[in-house]
């Protein structure tokens, strides 16, 4: 259990809880035709409940019109009625600046926008146009205002322009003029509310360690005032690194889906990553570790398990500068950040 100091008591802390990939097309809708909206949440409900709020990278276009876009090998679809798995979740937000958010073209991509608006579920990364797709989502909670920020460097022949739908591209290159835009985004959030998130979609799909151009720009991400940064892109997670007050999660990893699993780098494995603000500063992360299972439902990690992957974050952050201990009780990876 976690006891913070007797002055902290009187400020509350408030929990923010990521996931990385939700992918719930292809063979996770074709079960939830019969299944339930909650049921690629496994066990892990109460965990998001836990939260006060629930954001995630949509690896998918949920939509019931479009046509899938070709040559593109790997297009994902859930059908319009799965609005409610992301509810059945809580979801207060997602990120849709990603490889798929164009799978079934601008038709789909045009459908969802409306469709998560309409339900509640704040969006950031992709657009109408250009300007719609690099605006923030906003947030409220604990008594702060919340900048969801979302780009990729993925697919840059969907990059949104001032007349063409698409997502917010960025090449994680400083001295693109675009990287530039991005930061110069993150500078006027920050002026407009009291914590930013950046979801980053970046890199190849494979890799335990973030690639070497990531670590530089992901530092002046937070130098432009980014709180934390919310990696994702990768099948496998990656480590967390404390900045500056900031947390960069370099790599979130699959949360749910239904991809073939590499033996070597375990995309069935991750974690519910939640990050615990005090007084508008980060001042702990809590992990904990989850599998998908093969009938593509999450669940949390079982003892041994959940050790072991455990074990593996701890490396990974080790190697970034930062400890993380693994507390048995509460089935969690813990990082202090202050």
């Amino acid at each position: 259990m976690v006891v913070y100091p007797e002055s902290s008591r009187m400020t509350p802390v408030t929990r923010l809880l990521f996931v990385g990939d939700v992918m719930i097309g292809r063979l996770v809708n074709e079960r939830l035709k019969h299944a339930p909206p909650r049921y690629p949440w496994g066990n892990v409900l109460p965990v998001f409940r836990s939260a006060d709020v629930r954001i995630c990278n949509l690896e998918c276009v949920i939509a019931d019109s479009g046509s899938p876009w070709t040559p593109k090998v790997f297009n994902f679809r859930s059908d319009r009625k799965n609005i409610r798995v992301l509810q059945a979740a809580g979801i207060d937000a997602v990120s849709l600046a990603n490889n798929h958010s164009l799978d079934y073209g601008y038709d789909a991509l045009l459908e969802m926008l409306p469709l998560l608006d309409h339900a509640g579920i704040k969006r950031a990364g992709a657009g109408r146009s250009l300007e719609e797709a690099m605006q923030p989502g906003v947030l409220t909670a604990g008594g702060m205002r919340i900048g969801l920020i979302s780009f990729t460097d993925n697919e840059p022949r969907w990059e949104a322009d001032a007349a063409c739908p698409g997502v917010f591209y960025a090449p994680v290159d400083l001295a693109d003029s675009r990287a530039m835009r991005l930061l110069q985004l993150v500078s006027e959030a920050r002026a407009q509310t009291n914590l930013v998130v950046v979801a980053a979609h970046w890199g190849p799909n494979w890799g335990y360690q973030p690639q070497p151009h990531h670590i530089p720009f992901a530092h002046a991400l937070v130098e432009a005032g980014a709180d934390i940064i919310f990696g994702h892109s990768c099948h496998v997670f990656q480590g967390i690194e404390l900045y500056r007050g900031a947390a960069i999660m370099y790599g979130c990893g699959d949360f749910v889906d239904d991809y073939r699993v590499h033996e070597v780098e375990r995309n069935d494995q991750s974690f519910i990553f939640v990050v615990e603000v005090q007084d508008r500063q980060i001042v702990r992360l809590e992990l904990r570790p989850t599998v998908i299972t093969r009938h593509f439902q999450v669940r949390l990690a079982r003892e041994a398990e959940a050790v072991e992957i455990a074990a593996k974050m701890q490396a990974l952050c080790a190697e970034l500068g930062t400890d993380a201990m693994w507390d048995e009780a509460q089935g969690a990876l813990e990082i202090r950040a202050r």
